[in-house]
């Protein structure tokens, strides 16, 4: 049998975003604007969670799991393409390249189970409020969020083994931001139909039992709602599940969109477009939506801020700032 005559790929070249050359500047201080925002947003909840006896709860532990996700794959992608914005260094080694994709889908599949997990948590808080303490116990909570983790680490390995071992002949240039599984498929002259049928299999093995779990408690979740007769008692039980609904539509949209669909159904614009509200939009959006919808966490910040503004050196401050005004 004759071998094809094909050149292994050393490196990758990640465009990043070339239809707007002038632009490069600005989108970096923007980018960079967004990653600080993430960063502040994400570390104030864990902080706030961590301080405030009051949150050490279920749903503000995996909560806490959530926002380091997003700081975390926000940082394994954004760094990159800061470099092609100033640097205009668009090569990536191939186990660079790798590194990243596996990187990037070990922290999406951790999100992934994580919601699902705080779904059946606010399950639990509504469903069985009486017995909420002995089901979301301490030990439970970490060995659920353990098995995630671990869970999360194996899975991406299938996939980023095959990926690694496809033959790129025909171009090494990435039309995205960082080196996503679809754009690595689209460049590979090797058949992708066995990855596809694994990411199938995978997904109807693995990730539908977890969609299933999360679309089964929230159908639990609002028919309890329904059942409640007051107004004011509807309106405090759906403001406890609220926000996460929200996260979830939005996690759930971008992820079916970006990898639920077969490679020749795919555009690289179209992907980059979702990847880019999966990887930054949303990482910037669960901050607030978790803490603008929730009380709870309102009023903790409030206490952070109330104790600050109280603290003996910061009040002789404003005292003095005071006298300054009104002697002037």
């Amino acid at each position: 049998m004759k071998e094809k005559n094909t050149t292994r790929v050393t490196e990758f070249i990640i465009l990043g975003f070339p239809e707007f050359p002038e632009l490069q500047i600005p989108l970096f201080l923007l980018f960079l604007l967004i990653y600080l925002t993430i960063l502040l947003g994400n570390l104030t909840i864990i902080a706030v969670t961590c301080l405030n006896p009051r949150l050490h709860t279920p749903m503000y532990f995996f909560l806490c799991n959530l926002s380091f996700i997003d700081i975390s794959y926000t940082s394994v992608t954004l760094p990159k393409l800061w470099h092609i914005f100033l640097r205009k260094s668009h090569g990536i080694s191939v186990y660079g390249c790798f590194t990243q994709l596996y990187s990037f889908l070990c922290l999406s599949c951790v999100e992934f189970v994580i919601i699902s997990v705080m779904a059946y948590d606010r399950y639990v808080a509504i469903c069985h409020p009486l017995r909420y303490t002995l089901i979301m116990n301490e030990r439970a909570c970490v060995l659920m969020a353990s098995g995630t983790w671990i869970f999360s680490f194996l899975e991406p390995v299938t996939h980023t083994f095959l990926v690694s071992h496809l033959s790129y002949c025909s171009s090494n240039v990435i039309n995205h931001f960082f080196c996503d599984l679809s754009a690595l498929l689209k460049l590979s002259c090797t058949s992708t139909f066995t990855l596809d049928r694994i990411t199938f299999v995978w997904s109807a093995i693995l990730g539908l039992p977890f969609f299933v779990s999360t679309l089964a408690s929230y159908i639990y979740i609002i028919s309890a709602i329904l059942r409640i007769r007051s107004v004011e008692g509807r309106r405090k039980a759906f403001s406890t599940c609220s926000s996460h609904l929200t996260v979830l539509i939005l996690f759930y949209g971008t992820l079916l969109c970006l990898y639920v669909r077969p490679t020749s159904m795919q555009s690289l614009d179209q992907n980059k477009l979702f990847a880019l509200l999966y990887n930054i939009l949303i990482p910037m959006f669960n901050p607030v939506i978790y803490s603008l919808k929730n009380r709870e966490v309102k009023g903790a910040l409030r206490k952070a801020f109330s104790r600050k503004l109280s603290h003996p050196k910061i009040r002789r401050i404003i005292t003095n700032k005071k006298h300054q005004t009104t002697n002037q």
